[in-house]
């Protein structure tokens, strides 16, 4: 996987070839379940882009994420921190240095987010990175379309 890049709220990962997007959707799906993940909603902007007649370049999607146990832990010392939640996972295409769209899944890294905190407790700390942690090995594992 890339290295986090600390200066910035993305982490972009490519899905590796021959991974379609049905593939990813599912392996997300079933992945974060397992790690006791609720989905509690999707944003299809893509089909909205559409619906005002303007071509959306690709897919452009966005899932949610909770996992209520960690967000609890921030939200109790933070409760300011609701408007980061739930965590955000994007799936898109975009052009690749040849002009073809490549499929890509990014997250909002919760650790970033909580820089908008003052004075964040070691609590929500250890819980930002917990989340963030998690969420980076669901999307690796979906960018490999791991079930």
């Amino acid at each position: 996987m890339p290295a986090i890049d600390p200066t910035t709220a993305i982490y972009e990962l490519p899905v590796r070839d021959g991974v379609s997007y049905l593939d990813v959707v599912d392996s997300l799906k079933s992945v974060s379940e397992g790690m006791n993940y609720v989905n509690p909603a999707n944003f299809p902007i893509a089909d909205h882009i559409k619906n005002r007649g303007i071509d959306p370049q690709g897919i452009k999607e966005v899932h949610s994420y909770c996992n209520l146990s960690l967000g609890t832990d921030i939200f109790l010392d933070h409760p300011e921190f609701l408007v980061f939640a739930p965590c955000r996972i994007a799936i898109y295409e975009k052009p690749d240095a040849n002009h073809k769209l490549k499929l890509f899944i990014a997250l909002a890294r919760p650790t970033y987010d909580l820089k908008s905190i003052k004075n964040p407790t070691a609590r929500a700390q250890k819980a930002a990175q917990e989340l963030e942690t998690s969420l980076l090995e669901i999307m690796e594992k979906a960018s490999k379309g791991d079930i």
